[in-house]
């Protein structure tokens, strides 16, 4: 069963751009910062408005690899695959995090808390292994301090970055 979405925030960003194909990418983007991802409602109200076959839409969101057509968690976190993090021991951190948040990468926790995925690089080597949590970045992990940082963002706080 699907969610229903409010289409009136949907509307408040249309309103803001002319109605054309150019205004698309940034309309997605406005929206997927509303939703956390583009639920299929508003991609369908996006063509109708913008006059836009839904298959072009979905052409779009799924080319661009910063655009979700899939419910994410409230709190994304990010690991780091790169050598130097994987030479350092990123490998047990990131199991660390699959354990305790009991999902794999790309996967969202049941309550929406957290998704999950991982990246080839943060560009943060010098502090390997490291994490992204939404816009904070942690250097210098191990497993044992993955715990602390997960559930500080479970607790609606944030950890300040261990580096």
């Amino acid at each position: 069963m699907t969610e229903s979405i409010d289409l009136s925030k949907v509307d408040e960003i249309l309103k803001r751009y002319e109605k054309k194909e150019a205004s698309l990418i940034p309309v997605l983007q406005e929206v997927q910062s509303c939703f956390r991802y583009l639920p299929e409602e508003a991609l369908v109200r996006i063509g109708q408005k913008l006059n836009i076959a839904l298959s072009r839409i979905y052409g779009v969101a799924t080319f661009y690899s910063q655009f979700y057509l899939a419910k994410r968690g409230r709190h994304v976190i990010r690991v780091c695959r790169g050598t130097a993090c994987h030479v350092r021991g990123g490998k047990s951190v990131l199991d660390a995090i699959k354990e305790y948040l009991k999902i794999g990468d790309g996967e969202t926790t049941p309550d929406y808390g957290f998704t999950l995925e991982t990246v080839a690089c943060l560009g943060s080597c010098a502090l390997a292994p490291v994490l992204l949590v939404d816009e904070d970045y942690y250097g210098k992990l191990t497993p044992e301090k993955i715990a602390g940082i997960v559930q500080r963002y479970a607790e609606g706080g944030q950890v300040e970055a261990q580096v």
